[in-house]
């Protein structure tokens, strides 16, 4: 067992950050939680956790400062962001001030107070439409959306950061397609707004939602056997488990970066499916025409991370992800109740 560690996650409070939580106490390691309880909930955090409310991009320099010498902070976590796509594009100035300014607020505080040990929540947006697939570390990273660039521009921050502080850890992870629920029903998936593929088709399969939409079935990649669009879903549990093993193996000076992914891809209508087979109910649904910018495929090679720490996702079966979200969404039919 590695070595117990103080451990802040931001948006500890939201759908990854609260499993992240979870993982960390189960490890013997002791988190606490900066939230700014925007898009998070106060209930998703356990009881007996910290909770420190707090915007990253507003709240004082010195009084973040002071949270993680207070706390005596070891390593951070850093999951807090805006993460709509479609939000973005509209809303471009409020994802830079926030995923930005918020990020080089942290790194300003870590620096102050000595905290050398970062891993950061990155996405495989940042990739944008990559000429080829399976999605490498290495493919180039062409962000097509404000917040792809958002993150883009925070990944470039931390690297310049560690090139001048020799003592500075960290990690940059690109996320695919998280999906899932805690295995135990302890935490789940509440955003609001849902914009996420699988929990709308199960909304729309148990009757609380609108008819799900599917933009396309006429792609005509060798990778999608329907014609409708191709994702990696990796399962929430498997991501943070990842971060639990990048933390521990971050020595003084280490620049790491993977991919999160479980290099399968699975087509939309192969969702829909597997929430009807989880279910026992039809998705109703209609299909429309492509978004603009939507690429026929993406899923991930991420043997990289496997090759170097042996970590390798474990729930790799599409409909068993998508029942572990079904079983929260019929317990929590109002979510945390926010």
């Amino acid at each position: 067992m590695s070595k117990s560690k103080r451990v802040l996650v931001t948006g500890g409070a939201g759908y990854i950050g609260s499993h992240a939580v979870r993982a960390l106490l189960k490890a013997g390691h002791t988190p606490v939680v900066l939230d700014v309880l925007d898009r998070g909930h106060q209930a998703a955090v356990p009881e007996g956790v910290e909770l420190i409310v707090a915007d990253l991009a507003s709240v004082p320099l010195t009084k973040l400062v002071s949270h993680l010498r207070n706390h005596q902070i070891d390593a951070v976590l850093h999951f807090a962001a805006l993460a709509y796509v479609g939000e973005s594009v509209h809303e471009p100035l409020r994802y830079y001030q926030n995923n930005v300014v918020g990020s080089l607020r942290l790194l300003q505080a870590m620096s102050s107070a000595d905290v050398n040990r970062l891993v950061f929540s990155s996405t495989c947006a940042t990739y944008g439409e990559p000429d080829a697939l399976p999605i490498t570390e290495a493919t180039p990273q062409q962000p097509i959306n404000p917040y792809g660039q958002s993150k883009l521009m925070v990944e470039q921050i931390i690297a310049d950061f560690a090139a001048v502080h020799r003592d500075f850890a960290h990690a940059r992870l690109r996320y695919f397609n998280v999906a899932g629920c805690a295995d135990d029903g302890s935490v789940g998936e509440d955003h609001r707004p849902e914009t996420h593929l699988i929990p709308n088709a199960i909304f729309a399969a148990l009757g609380r939602g609108q008819p799900l939409t599917v933009f396309g079935n006429d792609y005509d990649s060798p990778h999608t056997p329907d014609g409708t669009c191709v994702r990696d879903y990796i399962h929430v549990e498997d991501l943070v488990d990842a971060h639990l093993a990048v933390m521990d193996a971050l020595e003084p000076g280490d620049a790491r970066v993977y991919n999160l992914g479980t290099g399968q891809g699975s087509s939309i209508q192969e969702v829909i499916d597997a929430v009807e087979a989880a279910t026992g109910e039809t998705v109703p649904h209609t299909f429309g025409p492509r978004r603009a910018g939507d690429p026929p495929a993406l899923f991930a090679d991420a043997s990289k991370i496997q090759r170097e720490l042996g970590w390798s996702p474990k729930r790799t079966d599409l409909t068993e992800t998508v029942a572990s979200a079904v079983r929260w969404f019929r317990e929590h039919p109002d979510g945390y109740g926010s």
